[in-house]
């Protein structure tokens, strides 16, 4: 008789998703740059409505997102059928691939990209397929060459998280042109706000002539709304059907979507809010220049330092001097926007760094 329970074989060696940390100065002071998160507390109305719902957590929530994906539709031009929610859009995510994934299916992205895509595709039963970025970009043309009649799904992070970088209409419009009708293609927009490269294109301009591209946003950056966990995705009704056959009843819960309607009523607010972190964005990418690091261009919240093998020392640094940053082992450090306070902590640290590349 076996000793332990049984589990699937994907588990071993299983890596978790690791969130961002918080460091902790020798002032006892944190700055945290380590989750792109917005550094703005929720907008009074948001916190109202929050309130408001609360008073309802006895009863569950509307399993259909009625009403938001109602104010999805009216926000963003599209029908009704053609907007799902999820549990951030992680969850979304999950949901896409449940929907496609099972031994034998193959899904591409670029790496390095989000790193939840690998977890997630291995625990869908498919096989992850990673195209390597060049010059920080995704290598659209390398990623067009991956594919086999096994692929199901790629992934397009755009702006890519952790680099920043972007790909370009002509360039995005090119690669779709050679995708399999079969196929799908997540144009994930996470960051979509922060962008200001006018060749950048909005996915949601691209997906009504593309039945199999499908468009995947977040309330958890732009929306200062990550501790609540909404996201959605637009695509086509055969997909969109398809996906929200995955939904786990009752996920997106009464509070979040109280809170998202209210974020879209107060959006022009909240994209003032980002203006202001795309505008430190800009200070702190030239500041960097300045002190004689080598940065790709950012459309995203963040920055990114090719830091290779030097990254865990860089960021060991940073949190020395309580400046909690996001470090991949032998790639590099991404480093969200924060307040100016927080941004000014982090370029002290970069200032004074030696091994500057």
């Amino acid at each position: 008789m076996s000793e332990t329970p049984r589990f699937r074989s994907v588990l071993d060696g299983f890596v978790n998703y690791k969130p961002g940390k918080v460091a902790v100065g020798p002032d006892g002071r944190s700055h945290k740059l380590s989750s792109n998160e917005s550094p703005y507390e929720p907008l009074p109305v948001i916190q109202e409505a929050i309130a408001e719902a609360a008073k309802q957590i006895n009863r569950y929530p509307d399993n259909n997102c009625t009403s938001l994906i109602a104010a999805l539709a009216a926000r963003f031009g599209v029908p009704e059928t053609h907007v799902a929610v999820g549990n951030g859009s992680v969850g979304v995510t999950q949901m896409l691939l449940e929907a496609v994934g099972e031994p034998g299916a193959e899904v591409i992205f670029g790496w390095r990209s989000f790193e939840a895509y690998p977890l997630l595709v291995a625990l869908s039963g498919a096989t992850a397929v990673q195209v390597p970025l060049k010059d920080d970009t995704h290598d659209l043309t390398a990623m067009a060459a991956a594919i086999t009649d096994r692929t199901r799904l790629i992934f397009v992070c755009n702006p890519n998280n952790p680099t920043g970088t972007v790909v370009r209409r002509a360039e995005l419009e090119a690669f779709l042109d050679q995708v399999p009708d079969d196929c799908l293609v997540v144009l994930d927009e996470a960051y979509r706000e922060y962008i200001r490269d006018p060749e950048v294109p909005d996915g949601l301009t691209l997906y009504p002539d593309r039945p199999n591209l499908v468009v995947l946003r977040t309330f958890s950056k732009a929306y200062g709304m990550a501790g609540l966990r909404i996201g959605f995705l637009v695509g086509h009704p055969v997909v969109i059907e398809a996906v929200r056959k995955t939904y786990l009843p009752f996920s997106v819960n009464s509070i979040v979507q109280a809170a998202a309607i209210a974020a879209l009523g107060a959006e022009d607010q909240l994209l003032a809010r980002v203006e202001a972190t795309a505008k430190e964005r800009e200070r702190v990418h030239s500041t960097l220049v300045e002190q004689g690091w080598t940065i790709p261009p950012t459309e995203a919240n963040f920055v990114w330092l090719r830091l290779g093998d030097a990254a865990m020392d860089f960021s060991a640094a940073c949190d020395a001097a309580g400046v909690s940053v996001r470090p991949f082992a032998g790639d590099g450090v991404r480093v969200s926007i924060g307040t100016p306070e927080d941004n000014d902590a982090f370029l002290a640290v970069a200032a004074e760094y030696p091994g500057k590349v």
